[in-house]
């Protein structure tokens, strides 16, 4: 029988989704109740080979845990809140070409069901019901389908109301004006997620220094304003456009591009002038703090479109602005051309204001030579600058100029010190993002200062049961602990509103809804009554109701008798065992789950443990949608199989590692499981006895191996390593099998029991990695699919440390004997195997007794008075056997020393004449003439072909 992969999955797909068989209910006899959950599929496109890893790698330690007898609940639900679906209904109502192009030759979206994308929930729904769910089916994900919802169905959105309604009034969320990615084109805020680039942007702070042309503010942007008293000119773009406005009462001169960031960012603003910049190039201005007056010079790199396109020079302290410096003086054409007198940028001298070890007077000038830097054309000129700004940061102190500030490291003074000028009116301060930052929509972000509901996710009482709940968690891998506790330090306020877009409401204003990230914290204790909740009015949802369902009877008078039923369900399930993400998602969403479960729920029922995955490149190269560089997961599962897909995904790669799917190697995964097929078929279909026969050495040998594979397999599931767990149960096995059928005849009816045990283990270890093929062969072989059966335990009497070390001397003697037959190009008739001496044997033991220390096994070794007469030939034993020593366990060693390895040797003699067809003799080095013989050490024999 072929191995016809889509044919047998299309059979047990039909089968499990017929028979709800992955539809957890609570057994109130069975305690072991097992919740997993992975972030919901937000479906504003289609899906791809990289969502199918995310996806998979739950549903494997899902279906690895009901095969070790728990009651696992495996839900999965539909993200639509925010703007992103939003946007690309407008770009397809648009006829954007680009959107058009993705969906129809992406994703394949006929040209006849484009129409039916044009409100946001018929775009939604057409990828949730035709790519997610569809694929994630013919996966086979083991998920219960009755809990499905979408965040904006009426009963989710009540939900939400009673999260955010109970955060307010425990005095959680607050409204003030907030910095928030804002997209001009929506007019809206938005959110990491809605973001096409600049994803990593962050807000800066710049400090604004108010230089002055007489009346006239001219604000400079800054991230070092204690560099103020190191000002030596300013720069300014003669061809952009610039104004002169009314800024709070102030008149400023600033770029037209930051008109509109200052009016987003809360500040009363009217045009007054417009010009270009050259009106200010070969200007004096007024440094506010020093009272000196410094040059204006013309420039095109000043770029207008960042804080007020207007900048201030620190030559001495700033690399870029040396090298600019250095070019302006020498560019004297370009300096007469705006009217300037060169003589005058030639005296302009750098200003030396922080004194740094390792730098001299002019950190930027040494930073400048160390790096060979010869124009601002330089790339390493960003570095050099990155590394004085760091070094001054964390190095720095401030020289005797600056006052009550003198001597203080630049860390300790850059915040007061900007405060107190700010203070005095000659700072100011605006948002600018350190990148440029797109919506998806296409429209520009910028930061506005708006007035907005905010999750006060600095409060230090809340930041405190966060670190709790990291301090409990079962975090894989480890050091992703230490990535949550730097996003709960670093976590001040989070805007949780937005104008429009999708989800719920804001309880007490509907004119806002809550952003995605904020509605998609706890969502998964509503996983567990999802199903039993929708024969409920959405109107009997209120507060009390829920307050009951998640905190009992007792929580509020009179609960409803329907929440208090559905409080048991919950508390059955609940906490999440474990939540499976992205890396990325720690930064943001995985870390918020973890700041609302521990406010909202007790202790115990706080998430127990968290399992990372990284990301997935095609052909070595990052997927990208727009470019049409993904792997459908239909046409993928078509021309592969589900199995070879999942396999091949679980097994390239742990799930935190990055993947690279690669077509020539998943051809590869799919050809070795229709091999694996083809010799399991041949077993199912041999006459096995049904009593256990007499078992030779090497059938023990094989389950022994066989007891260390489900072992390894069981300690890889439990720490979430697919790659190690597949490697144990395939890869790795098929090595021993091959092995195996040299090693004997397949025709005894202890090598057919022995494969038959060895098949109907391997099918169990791979039923949650290769669910299909398992379930099937698992069938065929004792009637019952692999899923209900259990997972293995190791059986003690098959396992055998002597056996397999025995064995693995047979396999290092063939390997030997074949790597000489390969170097010297020989056909040997005879095969002469010299076994070591006793007196080597008297080393090795000793060795093995006193342990990997040289000295210490000669001071030991000595003692033998046969030993001392052989003096440097000792010497180098003991060294040789020592370095042997090191790469064994002790209990491989020890076994060594139990065994006889002429004795072994000679029992395989028959095995290695077939091998080479040659004559094999195995002789002690004691009985030998041959000089070669001299060469042999214990468990390496000295090998001599004829």
């Amino acid at each position: 029988m072929s191995y016809e992969p889509r044919e047998l999955e299309r059979k047990w797909q039909d089968r499990w989704e017929d028979g709800g068989r992955y539809e957890a209910d609570p057994d109130g006899e069975d305690e072991d109740a097992t919740f997993v959950t992975v972030p919901y599929p937000y479906p504003s496109g289609g899906m791809h080979v990289g969502h199918v890893r995310t996806y998979t790698v739950p549903d494997v330690y899902a279906r690895y845990r009901r095969l070790q007898g728990d009651n696992v609940l495996f839900p999965i639900a539909w993200h639509v809140t925010g703007t992103p679906i939003v946007g690309a209904v407008n770009r397809l109502q648009k006829g954007e070409e680009d959107q058009i192009s993705v969906l129809r030759d992406t994703y394949n979206v006929p040209e006849s069901k484009l129409h039916d994308l044009e409100t946001p929930m018929g775009f939604a729904r057409y990828f949730l019901e035709n790519h997610y769910k569809k694929n994630m089916k013919s996966l086979g994900l083991s998920i219960d389908w009755r809990r499905e919802f979408t965040t904006n169905d009426d009963r989710y959105s009540k939900f939400i109301e009673w999260q955010y309604q109970t955060l307010r009034e425990r005095g959680l969320l607050e409204n003030d004006l907030h910095p928030v990615k804002y997209c001009t084109e929506e007019e809206n805020p938005v959110t990491t997620h809605d973001l096409a680039e600049g994803e990593e942007a962050e807000e800066q702070n710049y400090t604004l220094v108010k230089f002055r042309r007489g009346d006239t503010v001219v604000p400079m942007a800054t991230l070092r304003p204690e560099t103020v008293r190191g000002v030596t000119n300013a720069y300014i773009n003669p061809d952009a456009e610039y104004v002169e406005a009314e800024v709070d009462g102030e008149r400023w001169l600033v770029s037209h591009d930051a008109v509109q960031k200052l009016v987003l960012q809360a500040r009363d603003v009217e045009i007054l002038e417009r010009f270009t910049g050259d009106a200010l190039v070969g200007e004096r201005v007024e440094n506010p703090v020093t009272g000196e007056d410094v040059l204006v010079l013309p420039a095109g790199f000043v770029d207008a479109d960042n804080a007020t396109g207007v900048v201030m020079s620190v030559p001495a302290h700033s690399p870029d602005d040396w090298v600019a410096l250095e070019e302006a003086k020498a560019d004297e054409e370009r300096m007469r051309e705006y009217g300037i007198d060169p003589a005058e940028v030639r005296e302009i001298e750098p200003k030396s204001i922080i004194d740094v070890e390792g730098y001299g007077v002019f950190p930027a000038r040494d930073a400048v030579e160390e790096y060979g830097i010869e124009s601002s054309d330089d790339p390493a000129l960003e570095d050099a600058t990155q590394d004085v700004y760091n070094r001054e940061f964390h190095a720095g102190h401030m020289k005797d100029m600056y006052d009550e500030f003198a001597g203080d490291l630049v860390e300790d003074v850059r915040e007061r010190f900007a405060d107190a000028y700010e203070e005095a009116g000659v700072f100011d301060s605006m948002y600018e993002f350190s990148e440029e930052v797109v919506c998806r929509c296409g429209g520009d972000v910028e930061v506005a200062k708006q007035e907005t509901w905010f999750l006060r996710y600095n409060d230090e009482d809340w930041k405190a049961k966060a670190r709790e709940v990291v301090a409990n968690l079962d975090a894989t891998p480890e050091n992703t602990r230490d990535q949550f506790y730097h996003t709960i330090d670093w976590l001040k306020q989070w805007p949780c509103i937005r104008n429009f877009g999708l989800g719920t409401r804001l309880p007490w204003d509907d004119d806002f809804v809550i952003e995605p990230l904020s509605d998609s914290t706890i969502y998964m204790s509503y996983y567990t009554v999802a199903h039993r909740i929708q024969d409920i009015p959405a109107e009997d949802l209120t507060p009390e109701f829920f307050d009951a369902l998640f905190y009992g009877a007792d929580a509020v008078e009179d609960a409803p008798e329907r929440a208090v039923e559905l409080h048991e369900e919950w508390d059955y399930w609940y906490p999440v065992d474990y939540r499976f993400s992205a890396n990325d998602l720690i930064s943001n969403h995985l870390t918020f789950y973890l700041f609302h479960h521990a406010e909202l729920f007790d202790e115990p029922n706080w998430p127990q443990g968290t399992t990372i995955m990284g990301m997935g490149l095609l052909e070595g190269q990052k997927m990208s949608s727009s470019k049409g560089h993904v792997v459908l997961p239909e046409n993928a599962i078509e021309k592969y199989g589900a199995d070879t897909v999942r396999f091949f995904l679980l097994n390239s790669a742990e799930p935190w590692q990055d993947f690279d799917w690669r077509a020539d190697e998943v051809e590869n995964t799919k050809n070795q499981l229709a091999r694996f097929h083809e010799r399991a078929r041949e077993i199912i279909d041999a006459d096995v006895p049904e009593e256990r026969p007499d078992l030779k050495r090497i059938d023990r040998w094989l389950l022994s191996k066989l007891q260390d594979a489900v072992r390894e397999a069981t300690e890889a599931m439990d720490g979430f390593e697919t790659r190690k767990a597949s490697q144990a149960a395939f890869y790795g096995f098929q090595d021993h099998m091959k092995w195996y059928r040299k090693r004997t005849s397949l025709d005894r009816p202890g090598a057919a029991w022995t494969r038959r045990e060895v098949l109907r283990t391997r099918v169990r270890l791979l039923a949650p990695i290769v669910p299909f093929l398992a379930n099937e062969l698992h069938e065929d072989l004792t009637g019952v699919p692999a899923e209900d059966a259990t997972w293995p335990e190791p059986d003690t009497e098959f396992e055998s440390a002597r056996i397999e070390t025995e064995e693995s001397l047979v396999k290092s003697l063939v390997e030997d004997v074949r790597d000489i037959v390969d170097v010297t190009g020989t056909d040997p008739d005879e095969v002469r195997v010299f076994t070591a001496a006793n007196w080597k044997q008297t080393v090795f033991d000793e060795v093995a007794e006193t342990g990997p220390d040289v000295g210490a096994v000669m001071g030991t070794v000595m003692q033998h008075e046969s030993l001392r007469e052989r003096g440097n030939e000792v010497n180098d034993l003991v060294q040789e056997l020592v370095a042997d020593v090191r790469g064994r366990s002790d209990e491989e060693i020890e076994t060594l020393r139990e065994t006889d390895e002429t004795e072994v040797y000679e029992a395989a003699a028959g095995f290695l004449a077939r091998e080479f067809d040659a004559n094999v003799a195995v002789i002690p080095e004691d009985e030998a003439d041959a000089e070669k013989a001299s060469q042999a050490v214990p468990f390496r024999p000295a090998i001599l072909l004829d």
